[in-house]
């Protein structure tokens, strides 16, 4: 399984500050651990950039990806499939979650959040996309009455990528229906860099980042029940 995403660092360049993204790709290993393939940087996050990082990957021995678990950056999917053919890509749940949040009024967020929990089940065997997809239909149905944003959301095929991880064993699917753990790590990665107004070069900040990814501890244990899914892990 492969988690992607980036985190915005301020550098000097050219005697000037910005925040620039530097890329991150962590992955959950054939052993059943979790492990940083990569730091990159550039000057910002696009479905271009991804595509030559997943080449570099390659270059360094990356032959096969199960699963990318990813936000909602547009064109990551067709990026996804060009780069390695017939991997499935996993929408975080949790930006959806916000994005939906967004698009209504605060006392109304209460309700439809609870609408979002019933849709994006985990850990039920019984539970399909089909199931889901019908639910997120009645639910765009339901709030569409009232906005127009959530209404033409309905048919948009797209938002089945954020139930893919309802094709994988139940023990699984609360680790890979959002991109938690590579945002806990990425807030590790701000907290040692915030020390500075603004890293030196870039080179600084990958010095650091570097440091925290090998300094997790947690990084050496097998994830409890992670094998318990041939398609990811066969045996």
């Amino acid at each position: 399984i492969l988690f992607v995403d980036c985190v915005h660092i301020k550098i000097h360049r050219k005697r000037s500050v910005a925040s620039e993204a530097f890329y991150v790709a962590l992955a959950v290993t054939e052993e059943g651990i979790r492990e940083v393939l990569g730091i990159f940087n550039m000057p910002i996050e696009s479905a271009a950039g991804w595509k030559e990082i997943f080449g570099k990957l390659q270059e360094r021995g990356v032959q096969r990806i199960g699963l990318v678990v990813a936000d909602g950056i547009k064109g990551l999917d067709t990026v996804v499939g060009e780069c390695f053919p017939g991997t499935p890509l996993q929408r975080c749940v949790t930006h959806l979650k916000r994005n939906i949040y967004a698009k209504v009024r605060h006392g109304d967020k209460a309700a439809i959040a609870a609408d979002l929990r019933d849709i994006f089940r985990t850990g039920q065997r019984d539970y399909t996309i089909e199931m889901a997809w019908t639910k997120w239909q009645d639910m765009c149905d339901n709030w569409g009455k009232d906005y127009r944003a959530i209404k033409l959301l309905r048919n948009n095929p797209d938002y089945k990528a954020y139930m893919t991880y309802l094709n994988y064993a139940p023990e699984i699917q609360s680790m890979i229906y959002t991109t938690n753990w590579i945002e806990r790590l990425n807030r590790d990665f701000r907290r040692v860099t915030r020390m500075r107004t603004a890293m030196p070069n870039e080179e600084s900040v990958l010095t650091l980042m570097g440091s925290v990814a090998m300094d997790h501890k947690a990084y050496d244990r097998i994830l409890p029940n992670i094998t318990s899914d041939k398609q990811l892990f066969p045996d």
